[in-house]
């Protein structure tokens, strides 16, 4: 506002426009958070041993062998799906930018808020991580794969 005087008629103008522009962001966030939720991704590893697939927070939600792993050692199988998980959720963060840009924009703070929660729940490199570099589950590390039950986004964006 420039610190003028509206009369009555400018001041519903006003209002109005105001209104018209929270509706419109909260039918665009709607759209964002639907379209976030319905995510899931699916990667495979170059090798043809393992696909993934994860959900819209990022979490494992099918997993498939191929007869190949029989050739190979079982840590390189795990060490394959770690890799290839970490990959899922790489694509998944790409999406969910994606999704971001095309509903609510990049302009606003609170889409790059997202953007950027979304990014470190997601982008996390599992394939250079052995198990000596995790925390125990519960102690709250970020790179601690249990700990991802309760992650939500877009809770705050909720209404109650």
């Amino acid at each position: 506002m420039d610190g003028t005087i509206l009369d009555p008629d400018g001041a519903r103008e006003h209002l109005a426009a105001w209104k018209g522009r929270i509706d419109k962001m909260a039918r665009d966030t709607e759209a964002m958070r639907q379209r976030l939720q319905d995510l899931r991704v699916t990667a495979r590893d170059p090798n043809g041993l393992a696909e993934v697939s994860v959900d819209s927070t990022g979490a494992l939600v099918a997993l498939r062998l191929t007869e190949r792993i029989n050739r190979v050692a079982p840590d390189v199988v795990a060490q394959t799906i770690m890799t290839t998980l970490g990959t899922a959720r790489n694509m998944l963060a790409d999406r969910s930018r994606e999704v971001i840009a095309d509903t609510v924009g990049t302009e606003s703070a609170a889409a790059r808020a997202i953007a950027e929660s979304v990014d470190r729940h997601l982008r996390r490199d599992f394939a250079e991580q052995g198990p000596e570099q995790r925390a125990p589950r519960g102690r709250g590390r970020a790179d601690d794969v249990g700990d991802d039950d309760d992650y939500d986004p877009l809770s705050s964006f909720r209404r109650r």
